[in-house]
């Protein structure tokens, strides 16, 4: 730490406060040297911390955390808030398999005031934090720090509309780093700001509006004029004010001093606060700030030539969707491709570029992106919603109501199904199949490699009702590729021959199960599908051998083995089952190899779990 000679004395925000006003533009330059230097080294998120340097800085200066509660929105943007809080020697490990978590995590430390992973859920958490300090009568203060992608969610604006009609005292602060809301008109906004938060003029609006309540034509007069100054200076300043916020901004987000003094200020204010700062995403390292996208989360680089490694040479599951998604776009203008946010990581880049009036990006919106294309559907067309695993479950009530129930032909491109690994428990994509198989009408699909995926994703595409098909994180295994047709739905695929044991596969576990056979000479069958389940071939495994077990990378409870079993159930079948996958806990970070070792979900781990069931039985 010779070269932090500030942050190396910064243990925690006390130690912080400590210092002068005039130290902190050097704590935030080694701070954001520190950043750039620790993930470079360990992989992780890069560009959104980077922006938040001075913000975070800011907060912990002038509000006494943990006293007051701080509570980030996502938690991308929060290794800043880690380094400072305690976690700075440690910052090696984060994302690491028994590492510090990659998100802000109440266990870690009481500077981590909400568990967090998803996005758009802080006001909400924040509202209710803020509601109890208010009970408690103990003066604490509730700040919640979201960015200008989170707020475009429903949920941020649902629980903004509820603690405006509450009057709670709170802050909200809208950390704006792509100029998504608003134009910045620079030094006049900053000082203009640091007037709406200061205590003259707040003492006045408050006074005014206490003397005017019983003189509705002027005290409306005063309200108009109050928003027409803010609205020229900041035309979005409408919309907050209107949910019943006192709206200051934008300012400066990179102007230590000026956040300073402007916190200062809002924190002695009462009611719902909402403070929109401009920031930079990458701010300070100039690759970063040129590439914000590639930069947001980044594996291990050499941080002084800029240089991301190349990626590995197989293409990635989402890859395969995109291509797959430009092949059919080509001969199928019907095709409507929707995503919440997640172009780049869901493979739809270039499906943007070559096909921009058949692509819909609806921002953090999951509820939205499959309602939309129901209506999409009904109106004649082939929509296909690209979305996460973890995220479709903000949408549950979405596939059920609006797609399901009225047999609608949207197809669920689900990437990042199973282990996705250094994320953790927030996205491990876990729970999708037990989710969906309760479903009616919903086709499941569970491809073993790329070509699969291709063919399903087709399937899926021609079948003419709800259907989903899950793939994984990573790199697919470099099979080769099949010219497009349909599959017979609910067919299974017997991949080996052999005798007493039958593992029945549901996914990319498939290399796994085959290794494990050919030491135990069982039969190995790709089911394909989880719904409709091929009940042909599980009765006839059923009847040809003594042992079944199925796999998958999904829990167990509710899972593509609990469909296996209720099938052997309604037939009254004596046979032996296993069901391997993940158990019933929220899964850590860690390699994705490291975890289904973890999990006994490798080759080893799965002959080890047979055998010792063997023994038992």
């Amino acid at each position: 730490m010779q070269n932090y000679p500030l942050l190396s004395l910064i243990n925690s925000p006390d130690d912080l406060r400590l210092l002068n006003k005039e130290q902190l533009p050097q704590v935030c330059n080694e701070l954001r040297e520190y950043l750039l230097e620790s993930v470079s080294q360990t992989s992780g998120h890069l560009a959104s911390g980077l922006g938040t340097v001075e913000l975070t800085v800011a907060l912990h200066y002038v509000f006494k955390t943990p006293f007051d509660q701080l509570i980030w929105d996502v938690g991308h943007q929060a290794y800043p808030h880690k380094i400072l809080t305690g976690r700075r020697d440690r910052m090696s490990t984060i994302r690491q398999k028994n590492g510090i978590h990659p998100f802000p995590w109440r266990e870690e430390s009481e500077f981590d005031v909400l568990s967090v992973g998803h996005s758009s859920t802080s006001i909400s958490a924040g509202l209710g934090i803020a509601i109890a300090a208010e009970k408690e009568n103990a003066g604490r203060k509730t700040v919640c720090v979201i960015g200008d992608g989170a707020i475009t969610a429903g949920m941020a604006f649902e629980a903004m509309n509820h603690a405006g009609a509450l009057h709670t005292d709170m802050l909200v602060i809208l950390n704006d780093n792509e100029m998504s809301i608003s134009e910045n008109v620079g030094a006049l906004n900053n000082h203009l700001a640091r007037i709406f938060s200061g205590t003259l003029y707040s003492s006045l609006r408050d006074g005014s509006k206490k003397i005017l309540d019983n003189i509705p034509p002027i005290k409306n007069f005063m309200k108009k004029t109050e928003e027409h100054v803010k609205g020229v200076i900041s035309p979005v300043s409408t919309l907050f004010e209107e949910l019943g916020f006192n709206y200051i901004g934008p300012i400066d987000g990179h102007n230590i001093e000026e956040l300073i003094a402007t916190l200062g200020n809002m924190r002695t204010l009462k009611g719902p606060q909402f403070l929109h700062i401009r920031t930079k995403k990458g701010k300070g390292y100039q690759p970063a700030e040129q590439d914000p996208i590639g930069f947001h989360g980044v594996p291990k680089f050499d941080y002084h030539t800029g240089e991301l490694p190349k990626s590995n040479a197989k293409p990635t599951y989402s890859q395969v969707f995109g291509q797959w998604l430009c092949e059919t776009a080509e001969h199928n203008p019907k095709l409507m491709a929707i995503t919440p946010a997640m172009r780049e990581g869901s493979g739809m880049v270039e499906f943007s570029n070559r096909f921009p009036e058949q692509y819909f990006d609806v921002a953090i919106a999951e509820q939205h992106a499959v309602t939309l294309a129901a209506g999409l559907a009904i109106g004649g067309y082939k929509p296909v919603v690209a979305i996460y695993s973890t995220f479709l479950q903000r949408a549950y009530d979405q596939v059920i109501h609006d797609v399901a129930i009225q047999n609608l032909p949207v197809l669920f491109a689900i990437d990042r199904a199973g282990i996705v690994g250094a994320d953790g428990p927030t996205h491990q994509g876990a729970f999708d199949i037990s989710f969906m198989r309760c479903i009616p009408n919903l086709v499941i699909m569970t491809p073993s490699d790329e070509n699969e995926c291709r063919l399903m994703l087709h399937t899926g595409y021609h079948c003419g009702k709800p259907a989903a098909v899950r793939y994984p994180r990573g790199n697919a295994i470099g099979v080769e590729l099949e010219s497009l047709h349909e599959l017979e739905i609910g067919k299974s695929k017997t991949i080996r021959e052999g005798k007493k044991i039958a593992i029945l596969n549901f996914g990319t576990l498939l290399p796994d199960a085959l290794a494990v056979a050919e030491k135990l000479n069982a039969t190995v069958v790709d089911m394909r599908f989880v719904k409709p389940l091929d009940t042909t071939r599980i009765n006839e495994l059923a009847q040809t051998h003594d042992t079944l077990v199925t796999l998958e990378e999904n829990a167990i409870q509710g899972g593509a083995g609990s469909a296996v079993s209720e099938i052997l159930n309604i037939q009254q079948h004596k046979v032996n089952v296993l069901h391997l996958g993940l158990p019933d806990q929220f899964i850590s970070q860690g390699t994705q190899p490291e975890v289904l070792a973890e999990l006994e979900l490798n080759s080893d781990g799965i002959e080890k779990q047979i055998k010792n069931f063997l023994n038992f039985i």
